[in-house]
């Protein structure tokens, strides 16, 4: 596990953001053995999205007080897509469960969920949109793009700060074509 990076556009650099994102985080190759196989097959199956659009599994661990502010998992920008295919589809797998905070908030979300049975009370992170508390096992899919291509501002989300215990989560990114990392 190392300090997560954020990608920082103006600079065209990788930089450590400790404003915005803050965790530890590990990347696991496609593929790169059986668990993972089987993880990348089941997520295949339910999404009905082949393994080989998937980047590999991204590993996370947020400590108290750690967290990832709003953003989009989708690409703005033209070379990325050209090159790596648009990312459709966000996966977050569940990995432990959470004594207080660390929910996945969706700030632009909009509906009525009062019978969600996953949907957390309102954290003071995710006093707006919808808020979902993490829970050992489940996995929260969600798409970044509407089915004509363009992305879906409502895909915003973000990681409220861990207040008591610690987060760990996986998440697989999938693409409109075949991602070759």
């Amino acid at each position: 596990m190392e300090k997560s990076t954020v990608f920082d556009l103006r600079t065209k650099s990788t930089v450590i953001d400790t404003r915005f994102r803050v965790c530890s985080i590990t990347f696991l190759e496609r593929g790169q053995d059986e668990i993972v196989r089987a993880i990348e097959k089941r997520i295949a199956e339910f999404t009905f999205l082949p393994v080989e659009h998937g980047e590999g599994l991204q590993v996370l661990r947020f400590e108290v007080g750690q967290k990832f502010g709003p953003h989009f998992d989708f690409y703005l920008n033209d070379y990325n897509i050209r090159n790596e295919g648009q990312r459709m589809v966000t996966v977050v797998m569940y990995l432990s469960d959470v004594e207080e905070g660390g929910d996945t908030v969706f700030p632009s979300a909009k509906g009525i969920y009062s019978d969600v049975r996953w949907r957390s009370a309102f954290s003071e992170c995710g006093k707006r949109g919808l808020s979902v508390k993490p829970k050992t096992g489940d996995a929260l899919v969600f798409w970044n793009i509407k089915p004509d291509g363009t992305s879906d501002d409502s895909s915003l989300h973000g990681e409220c700060p861990v207040i008591k215990g610690t987060k760990w989560t996986a998440t697989k990114w999938i693409h409109d074509k075949e991602y070759k990392e």
